[in-house]
């Protein structure tokens, strides 16, 4: 590279940080560590209609979260700000005022009427949805259909007006990017967009480039479904004067949902998945979307699921932490189909980490999702617990889930398992291992099962008459981990006291 590396994020603060929005994150920040570079997020906040309380904070938290805090942030500082938008107003009306004087930009004068009456009049067969182009420009109220001195008095009438690129004619607008080779775009079939709003603030189209110019940025990657806008960008940056200094472009592919369909709100509720980073109530709508975090995953494995949602290193290594994806990642090796979440797939990465994870971890991460049960343990205990467990669990709720009986005596039994074979030798014998627990000379999960094995085999029974019959009488059901595990981590006291319920039940 012969400049620094210097990337952003610039997201709109309207609401929860989606699984796509966190991969872009991701790929800038892979991108920037593997080069040396600098990642800046910038806060693009020009649409206040849109904005949303909270969600610049909550877009904070989860980059937090995942583990890619940015080096520059309206939050850190830095020196090319500010890096929130709409603090940086005053600097986008010269360059909107450059572009005008220059025959790049036009004032539009239009009404809210006056567009709706051009778009419905001049709705043609051949062109359903007009658009404010090349054509209808000439028919509207701007300073290229109106004379100079109408256009003058407009403005000195102080005429609401927005700022519009004047995009020229019978062109052909070239674009390089890393991921998708050269593409091409008629200027014919293109709008002349806004570039200033009638509230004085730059729309994206304007504020991206000029920011981007400004800040030093050397690439910039988003999602595809901003490539449509890609040669109105090229043509700003060409008209401004700054086309050497142009960032190369990467339009990543979109993420899809089972059905192939680019993924969204619709899909978690169908498919009763995450697709948020973490959970986010919309404070206008009051609507709830889940998080990831809150979902229970370790953020390890949820940026290493991401990255290889659209991406694979030559290795097609699938576990690698963060530190091996950044000296893995290239940006080429991105592809340019779209990628289809996976759940259990996610899943997978998850379990994956919880295996290798530090029990301390663990426990610090795991101890909310049991307290909220209503349940108090000590770390030590619960540690204990999650070694016993872990194999079992790809979500940090599993381990409630899984464990449950290993905190208190389970809530129901599943008596209807045992119920046909239950006779009285096996009664006889769980009341005479019931008795002898109390005086066992060693107390442990090995000692405990020969104890069990020498009486069985004293009183003439075989495991699979009774082995069945303890689990269910400790777990409630046909799952979980050695029996005796089990019952050299709840103790003597609560086996027998478990072991007599159940026979209470099946008597």
């Amino acid at each position: 590279m012969s400049h620094k590396v210097r990337v952003r994020f610039a997201p709109s603060p309207t609401g929860g940080l989606h699984l796509g929005g966190v991969r872009t994150v991701l790929y800038n920040y892979l991108f920037a560590r593997h080069h040396g570079g600098d990642f800046i997020l910038r806060i693009e906040d020009t649409d206040q209609k849109r904005f949303v309380a909270g969600a610049e904070e909550y877009i904070m938290n989860c980059l937090r979260w995942c583990g890619l805090e940015p080096d520059e942030s309206p939050e850190k500082g830095g020196s090319y700000g500010p890096y929130r938008q709409s603090e940086r107003k005053a600097i986008y009306q010269q360059y909107a005022q450059q572009l005008i004087d220059a025959g790049y930009a036009y004032y539009a004068f239009d009404t809210p009427e006056e567009l709706e009456h051009m778009r419905h009049h001049l709705k043609t067969e051949q062109n359903p949805s007009p658009q404010y182009d090349r054509y209808t420009r000439h028919h509207m109220k701007n300073s290229i259909s109106l004379s100079a001195a109408e256009t003058e008095a407009l403005l000195a009438q102080q005429t609401p007006y927005v700022v519009r690129i004047k995009v020229p004619e019978n062109e052909t607008v070239l674009l390089t990017d890393m991921i998708r080779g050269e593409v091409s775009f008629d200027t014919n079939l293109l709008d002349d967009k806004v570039l200033m709003k009638a509230d004085g603030m730059p729309t994206y189209h304007l504020a991206v480039v000029v920011d981007d110019y400004l800040m030093k940025i050397t690439h910039a990657f988003r999602g595809e479904e901003w490539l449509p806008s890609a040669p109105v960008h090229v043509l700003l940056w060409r008209y401004l004067g700054w086309e050497a200094h142009m960032p190369q472009w990467a339009h990543l592919p979109l993420i899809n949902g089972p059905d192939g369909k680019k993924l969204s709100k619709r899909h978690g509720s169908a498919y009763g998945f995450p697709i948020f980073a973490m959970n986010w109530t919309d404070p206008v709508k009051n609507e709830f979307t889940e998080g990831f975090k809150e979902r229970g995953f370790l953020p390890q494995a949820f940026i290493n699921m991401l990255a290889l949602l659209g991406w694979s290193d030559e290795h097609a290594q699938e576990i690698q932490s963060l530190e091996e994806l950044i000296r893995h990642f290239n940006i080429e090796r991105v592809h340019s189909n779209g990628a289809i979440f996976d759940f259990e797939k996610a899943k997978w990465f998850n379990h994956q980490y919880i295996q290798k994870a530090d029990i301390a971890d663990l426990v610090y991460m795991t101890k909310p999702y049991i307290e909220e049960k209503g349940v108090h343990t000590t770390d030590a205990y619960l540690a204990q617990v999650i070694e016993l467990i872990k194999e079992r669990c790809h979500l940090l709720p599993d381990f409630w889930e899984q464990g449950s009986f290993l905190f208190q005596s389970p809530q129901t039994i599943d008596v209807a398992a045992i119920q046909d074979k239950w006779t009285a030798e096996k009664q006889h014998f769980f009341r005479t291992w019931a008795a002898t627990l109390p005086d066992a000379p060693v107390w442990g999960h090995a000692a405990l099962e020969e104890h069990f094995l020498e009486l069985m085999t004293a009183q003439g029974l075989k495991k699979g008459d009774v082995l069945l019959p303890l689990r269910i009488m400790l777990v409630g059901g046909k799952f979980g981990p050695g029996v005796f595990n089990i019952i050299e981590l709840i103790g003597i006291d609560e086996t027998i006291q478990r072991i007599h319920h159940a026979i209470e039940q099946l008597s």
